[in-house]
C-alpha cells in the first residue's frame, strides 16, 4: 500500500501545515511555562513536559501523518485514530498542562459556568459516549465525511467532550476532583459499557455500513478532506475506492475496525483503572500510622 500512497503527494501524506500548527502549540507551551512565566506560576515538572510533548507528537501522528490518509482508505485505520484521539490524547494533555493554566481556563469569565457544568461526571459520561455513538451512525458518519466543515466541527466537539470525560478522572483542580477512587473505577467501567453498543453495531453488521468506503463517489468526496483538489483531479480514473489499495474485503475491514476500537478502549481503560487503584493503595498505605518504636523493637 505504501507505494500506492505516494501518488497523493507530500502534502496529503505529511500535512506540513498541520505540523506547523502542532509546532506553534509546542512553542506556546514552552513560552508560557518557561520564559513567559510570571512569579508564583510553577514550572511544570519533567514528567508533565514529557506528557504534553508526547501528546503533541501523538496529535501529529493521528491527524498529520499518513495514518490520517490511510484512515480515509481503511475503516480499521480510522478506528485506530479514534481510539488514540479520544481515549489517549486528552489524558496526556490534561496531565501535561500545569494546574495554574487550567485554573485560568476554568475561571475565565463567561466560560467557567459552562465548563463546570459540562465536566460534571454524569453529564460528561453521557455526552461523550452519546456523541461518539451518534457519530458512527451510518448517515451521520457519511455526512461528516462528505463535508469538511462538518468534519472539523463534529470532530472538535467530540474531542471536547472526551476532555470533559477524562477531566472527571484526572482533574488537577482539587475542588473539581469530586470522585473517590472507587467511583472513578466505576466511572471507567460505565464508559466501557456505554461505548460497547457502537462497537457492537460495527462488529456484528452483516454488510458494509458506510458509503464513504463502499461507494466510489462518496469515497472520492471523503478523500478531498485530506488530499488537495489538484492532486485528486489528476489521479487515474481506475482509482475508485479502497479496493485499489488493499485486498481486505469491506465487511472484514469494518469488523476489524470495531474490534480495534473495543480492544484499544479495554487496554487504555485497564491501564487507567490500574493507575487509580495503585495510587489509591499507596496513598492509603502512607496514611497508616507506623507502630511506635518500642513496640517495633518488642516485635
Amino acid at each position: 500500500m505504501w507505494l500506492e500512497l505516494h501518488m497523493f503527494g507530500f502534502r496529503a501524506l505529511w500535512s506540513p501545515y498541520y505540523l506547523l500548527f502542532v509546532a506553534v502549540l509546542c512553542s506556546l507551551y514552552y513560552y508560557l511555562t518557561g520564559p513567559g512565566r510570571k512569579s508564583g506560576e510553577e514550572k511544570p515538572e519533567v514528567h508533565q513536559q514529557i506528557m504534553f510533548y508526547s501528546g503533541m507528537a501523538l496529535l501529529y501522528i493521528i491527524k498529520g501523518s499518513p495514518i490520517d490518509l490511510i484512515g480515509h482508505i481503511l475503516f480499521s485505520a480510522h478506528m485506530t485514530q479514534m481510539a488514540l484521539y479520544y481515549l489517549l490524547f486528552p489524558i496526556l494533555i490534561v496531565k501535561g498542562v500545569p494546574r495554574w493554566i487550567w485554573e485560568k481556563v476554568f475561571y475565565l469569565k463567561g466560560l467557567n459556568k459552562v465548563l463546570h457544568v459540562l465536566t460534571k461526571p454524569l453529564i460528561a459520561l453521557i455526552l461523550f459516549n452519546g456523541l461518539f455513538s451518534l457519530y458512527h451512525m451510518p448517515d451521520v458518519f457519511d455526512f461528516t465525511k462528505s463535508n469538511w466543515m462538518a468534519h472539523a466541527v463534529i470532530g472538535t466537539i467530540i474531542l471536547f467532550t472526551a476532555f470533559c470525560m477524562w477531566w472527571s478522572i484526572f482533574s488537577p483542580l482539587e475542588e473539581m476532583d469530586t470522585l473517590s477512587p472507587l467511583l472513578k473505577i466505576g466511572f471507567i467501567f460505565a464508559n466501557g459499557v456505554l461505548i460497547t453498543p457502537a462497537c457492537g453495531l460495527i462488529i456484528f453488521a452483516s454488510h458494509p455500513l458506510y458509503e464513504t468506503y463502499a461507494s466510489s463517489g462518496s469515497w472520492v468526496q471523503a478523500m478531498s478532506l485530506c488530499v488537495p483538489a489538484d492532486v485528486l483531479n489528476s489521479l487515474p480514473s481506475s482509482l475508485s475506492g479502497p479496493g485499489f489499495f488493499t485486498n481486505l474485503p469491506l465487511i472484514e475491514d469494518q469488523q476489524l475496525g470495531g474490534v480495534i476500537m473495543k480492544i484499544s478502549q479495554e487496554i487504555i481503560f485497564g491501564v487507567v483503572i490500574a493507575y487509580i487503584f495503585f495510587s489509591w493503595f499507596n496513598r492509603e498505605k502512607d496514611t497508616i500510622d507506623p507502630l511506635p518504636s518500642h513496640l517495633q523493637s518488642e516485635s
